[in-house]
């Protein structure tokens, strides 16, 4: 059994342990043996920690030897998105500015993870800083989709992603700004969700733009997604947008029907131009075993959508000019040792240390942000952001939840768009107003077309995670997609 262990999920893997009929060791050591198989096509892993997880599977092992509970994911691997805070292993943010950053300290979603049992396998490579929509910003390497080796995994969580997709991990943690947990789900036929903003805590999350990043899982089907939620989310008094209010059972919305869920709205705008007739046949279908299932459709317009691109655009841009200043050569990360004076330093540290779309950011956001150009651009973005959050409330006056595509089209090919940064950045179209509104939502497989998957994005009310995976569930069950897997 142990070679196909790797295939399996977090819920069949924690039955398989409890029952003693693989133990944590087993596992670790299969998934390692799969990483060692395929990672060299996929790339996903900027470092491994094996030495580490076996010690801790051992200590798993002896609690289920010693006849104790284990919980829902404990003695299960997990790989972390390589922007979140490991104590004693490197976080790069897969920059070289960071490159041989080791932080004192975990992540509070981390430490939720540790703290359940969780054992971490290593960390995964993304977009530099989170900016980016098809991972080839890394400042190591490109991943790749393992459903084709040609074609990007999405970004940023790219690496996350890709994991998941090739059994490299059964579950993982990305984060999401724009849609970096949702759109490389979606590419990679994967389950992703971004929780509504202050459920999971910030806390060692490396900032790219404070008031929209979100950790959230990645997972193989709904399942794990809601036991993953269980434990990751809560409130963290060291992340002062943390949400303070208790936290459900997630896994008492997987009953496989929408129960409550009495209407479901489908976004007109972003059914639209732009979105190919792959990925619209495929969300039409969906619509269909909704109205299987009992839901009365209802097409909803949400004209601010039309803004909200460049909207993102200026308030990301603006949040990452001030929140990268920090790397500077003389705190921590990279240092210029070539500069005469503090002004040089600090100039060839970020020349050196910064990768293009990083610099391009940091140019967009301070130029917006500049003197005489902040009220005509950011604050003008702030005052759509509103518009977009007013749209998506009068939304679910009249909806329980929204569905729309993930992503307009499927994964395209490696360099395809990397001299192009507009045409990749409308590979965020459907996501990023979810960000800029701060609601969950999440991805989940819903069709195939060239070999490629295609992901559904359904979209709740703040703090009604609950409802998304009811309806994600409920869709999953009366469907196929989530048991297609890649054949590397």
């Amino acid at each position: 059994m142990s070679d196909k262990l790797y295939t399996k999920t977090v819920h069949e893997l924690h039955q398989l342990m409890k029952t003693k009929k693989v133990s944590s060791v087993e596992l670790v050591t299969a998934i390692y043996e799969r990483i060692e198989q395929v990672d060299d096509k996929v790339k996903a892993y900027l470092t491994l920690t094996k030495a580490a997880a076996l010690i801790e599977a051992q200590k798993v092992d002896k609690r289920i030897a010693d006849a104790k509970e284990i919980g829902p994911l404990e003695g299960i691997p997990v790989a972390i998105k390589d922007n979140m805070c490991t104590e004693g292993v490197k976080t790069t943010c897969a920059s070289k500015i960071l490159a041989n950053y080791i932080p004192p300290y975990n992540a509070t979603a981390v430490t939720e993870l540790e703290d359940d049992g969780a054992i971490i396998l290593g960390k995964l490579n993304m977009d530099e800083f989170a900016m980016g929509s098809s991972c080839e910003n890394s400042a190591f390497f490109p991943t790749h989709n393992p459903w084709n080796l040609k074609t990007v995994p999405g970004g940023s969580s790219g690496g996350s992603a890709a994991a998941v997709a090739a059994d490299e991990a059964p579950f993982a943690l990305g984060s999401d700004t724009g849609g970096s947990i949702r759109q490389p789900a979606s590419f990679c036929g994967v389950v992703g969700m971004k929780p509504t903003y202050g459920r999971v805590s910030r806390y060692g999350l490396v900032a790219f733009a404070s008031s929209l990043d979100q950790i959230g899982p990645l997972a193989k089907d709904v399942t794990d997604t809601a036991i993953i939620m269980n434990v990751i989310c809560g409130y963290d008094p060291y992340d002062s947008t943390s949400i303070d209010k208790k936290v459900p059972d997630h896994t008492k919305a997987l009953t496989g029907k929408l129960d409550e869920i009495k209407t479901v709205g489908v976004v007109k705008e972003l059914l639209g131009k732009g979105i190919s007739p792959e990925v619209k046949k495929s969300i039409e279908e969906a619509i269909k075993v909704y109205e299987k299932l009992g839901a009365k459709i209802k097409m909803i317009s949400m004209p601010s959508f039309e803004y909200a691109l460049s909207c993102y655009y200026l308030v990301a841009t603006a949040e990452a000019s001030s929140n990268l200043a920090r790397y500077d050569g003389v705190k921590f990360g990279l240092r210029s040792a070539d500069s005469p004076d503090l002004l040089s330093m600090y100039y060839n540290t970020r020349r050196e240390g910064f990768g293009p779309e990083v610099k391009r950011r940091i140019m967009l956001g301070t130029y917006a942000l500049s003197s005489g150009y902040y009220d005509a651009y950011y604050l003008k973005a702030q005052k759509i952001r509103t518009l977009i959050k007013r749209d998506f409330e009068a939304a679910f006056k009249e909806v329980d939840v929204l569905i729309s595509p993930t992503t307009p089209t499927v994964a395209f090919n490696i360099g395809e768009k990397s001299d192009d940064p507009l045409s990749m950045y409308l590979s965020d179209i459907a996501t990023i107003p979810i960000n800029l509104a701060g609601i969950p939502a999440i991805s989940i497989p819903c069709g195939l077309a060239k070999g490629l998957p295609i992901g559904l994005q359904i979209m709740g009310n703040v703090l009604e995670e609950e409802k998304i995976i009811k309806a994600a569930y409920a869709f999953e069950q009366k469907t196929k997609w989530h048991k297609e897997r890649p054949k590397l």
